[in-house]
């Protein structure tokens, strides 16, 4: 089939495109060219998507069966997209979040979720990143002639994650010693290989699904603890966690979700319905998930051979503590009063 990626570079397009790719496809690929280098094996034309003389570029002459979207996140543009798109390809999947669904993560998700509000001309000033992601949902729905495959993506993890919260992790539990853990090891999570979001994808997209899937690993799928302690098996550390209390990681000034990647702060409704998404709907439709230790050993493996200082640990906000930081609070957790 001939597939047109926008994006399709970096993290989850990369996924996608190698995917497709690997399931014969024709793959074209529509990003500036600029933070990664192109697969091998792609048609690359490079442009702007807030350039309509680019989007015409692209589609001068050109037509496919599969658009998968990956870098949407301006309604307006994302309609701008879909304007010169429709037409022009059988099935356009859009790769929102789940973030888009009203209310998340201080409501539950329900079995038939229910958008933000946004407009599907929004633009970037109208909302956050959850509420923009909605607009370019409808956008899509209401602007493309063809089928329209919405996919919402929990936490996602894999080998080349741009987000780095398994990268920082990773690199740190490998230094071995003392480690900060945060909270219980106990508390669950979810989380999804980019891989299996390509597959999940591109089966669908085949297809000509029109539908809308919510993708995160089963609930139970794994512990925090069991996900530390896969980290520092792949690595082959002799890391020694020292679980501290999150309330008192809050006291001592630690920025959940940032500075210990993927530790939502003390127990909450809103921490609760963060990490119980229901993926029924998707499980039945064929989502399968890999086992989480093979997502660590592949990211592992990917990042072992990137130099430390050429690491990045986040391409919109910096993860991971301090050293010292963490330090001073490991000595802390230690001196409390029993």
């Amino acid at each position: 089939m001939r597939t047109l990626v926008l994006g399709g570079s970096g993290f989850l397009g990369r996924a996608i495109v190698e995917e497709a790719l690997a399931r014969g496809h024709q793959v074209t690929t529509f990003n500036r060219g600029q933070s990664h280098p192109d697969v091998p094996g792609v048609e690359p034309v490079h442009g702007d998507r807030q350039r309509t003389e680019d989007l015409e570029r692209l589609t001068a002459g050109r037509s496919w069966d599969i658009v998968v979207d990956v870098n949407g996140y301006v309604p307006v543009e994302v309609g701008e997209a879909v304007r010169l798109l429709s037409g022009r390809a059988q099935t356009y999947a859009f790769i929102s979040t789940v973030s888009a669904i009203d209310g998340f993560p201080g409501k539950p998700v329900g079995d038939q979720p229910e958008l933000w509000e946004c407009a599907p001309d929004a633009g970037p000033d109208d909302g956050d990143y959850g509420v923009l992601k909605a607009g370019c949902e409808r956008a899509v729905e209401q602007g493309f002639d063809g089928n329209v495959l919405i996919v919402q993506p929990g936490i996602i993890l894999g080998p080349h994650e741009n987000i780095a919260r398994m990268p920082w992790w990773l690199t740190r539990i490998s230094h071995g010693g003392q480690v900060l853990a945060p909270g219980d090891p106990d508390s669950p999570m979810q989380f999804i290989d980019a891989r299996d979001i390509a597959v999940f994808t591109l089966e669908h997209a085949e297809r000509g699904t029109r539908d809308r899937y919510v993708l995160t690993g089963p609930t139970g799928h794994i512990t925090y603890g069991q996900w530390l302690e896969l980290c520092k098996e792949a690595t082959g550390s002799d890391a020694e966690f020292v679980w501290a209390d999150s309330q008192f990681l809050v006291d001592q000034g630690v920025d959940p979700f940032v500075e210990l990647p993927l530790w939502g702060g003390p127990p909450s409704e809103v921490t609760e319905n963060f990490w119980s998404v229901p993926t029924a709907k998707a499980e039945a439709a064929g989502l399968r998930v890999r086992p989480a230790s093979e997502t660590v050993r592949d990211t592992w493996a990917w990042l072992r051979d990137i130099p430390e200082e050429q690491r990045t640990y986040g391409s919109r906000r910096q993860h991971g503590i301090a050293a010292d930081k963490e330090a001073a609070i490991l000595s802390a957790w230690a001196a409390r009063p029993a």
